[in-house]
């Protein structure tokens, strides 16, 4: 079977690379590691399960404004449907090689996914629902999968301030990227939260929500007796902040500037700072 160029653009590879940071963090935190399946994770995650989440969002809504990754998305075909059909299953498939507990994680992750976007369903369309699925799937659950899934024992025990931090994380981005798509969602018949929060507020909420992430992180790492590597997580971060505050000012003098060309900056920043955090952590971990 060819694929089709177009296909291949909706399942949006490289918006991946904005959700890696929780599953380094996840990652980071076991005393020991299994590598293999880290590596299968990292595969199942990265190159399935976010990107056919991705197609399929993409096939229900049939967007012809600026998507997370897609200036200009094209049209989807039958093909990208039945490609993030084969894309789950095999993603469920491999997860069986993790642990159980990791194929009941990625099986729920893809039917959240599917009741997020389906037009039968359609949470999406429920402001607080549809937000506190999202993050609740991107951040606790995913930091809760890295952890277990790559722990050398399978270990259940996922510290709780983890799962705490990650969700709060995703809870202060995630309606940044709703902030310039009011009214194409309104068109489509969906009230996200950020149309709820204005677009002030949603600034207002994305820096209640990133100080409370900061503080959970604080107390995860405290915890632990490692505010050493805190201290290097708050470093990389900082010039997302330094961006963070520099377009909600210009947002606040001229509020057509929270559109998608800052919040594509605003995201490549942010995973720029959070792989580098996150990843310093991983690499510390082989020094210890």
């Amino acid at each position: 079977m060819i694929i089709n160029s177009s296909t291949i653009r909706l399942l949006r590879f490289p918006f991946s690379l904005f959700l890696l940071p929780v599953f380094l963090f996840g990652l980071s935190q076991p005393v020991q590691s299994n590598w293999t399946r880290a590596g299968l994770l990292f595969f199942i995650l990265h190159f399935l399960v976010y990107p056919s989440s991705n197609g399929y969002n993409s096939y229900i809504d049939r967007d012809e404004s600026p998507i997370g990754g897609l200036e200009h998305p094209p049209q989807p075909t039958k093909q990208l449907l039945y490609l993030t059909i084969i894309m789950d299953l095999l993603a469920i498939g491999l997860s069986f090689f993790l642990s159980v507990w990791s194929v009941v994680a990625i099986f729920f992750y893809i039917l959240a996914s599917r009741a997020y976007s389906s037009r039968t369903i359609r949470l999406k369309k429920y402001p607080f629902l549809g937000f506190l699925v999202v993050i609740s799937c991107q951040g606790g659950l995913i930091f809760w999968l890295s952890y277990h899934a790559t722990h050398a024992s399978l270990s259940t025990s996922v510290p709780f301030t983890g799962v705490l931090a990650s969700t709060f994380l995703l809870a202060g981005a995630y309606p940044l990227t709703q902030v310039y798509q009011h009214q194409q969602d309104a068109a489509d018949g969906v009230t996200t939260i950020s149309m709820r929060l204005g677009i002030r507020g949603t600034f207002k909420w994305a820096a209640l929500l990133f100080n409370l992430s900061f503080l959970l992180l604080g107390l995860h790492f405290g915890l632990q007796l490692e505010l050493d590597r805190f201290f290097i997580v708050l470093i990389c971060f900082l010039p997302v902040l330094v961006y963070f505050i520099w377009w909600a000012k210009a947002v606040w003098r001229d509020p057509s500037k929270a559109n998608f060309h800052y919040l594509m900056k605003m995201n490549t920043i942010s995973a720029v700072g959070s792989i580098a955090g996150f990843g310093s952590l991983l690499i510390w971990k082989f020094f210890d």
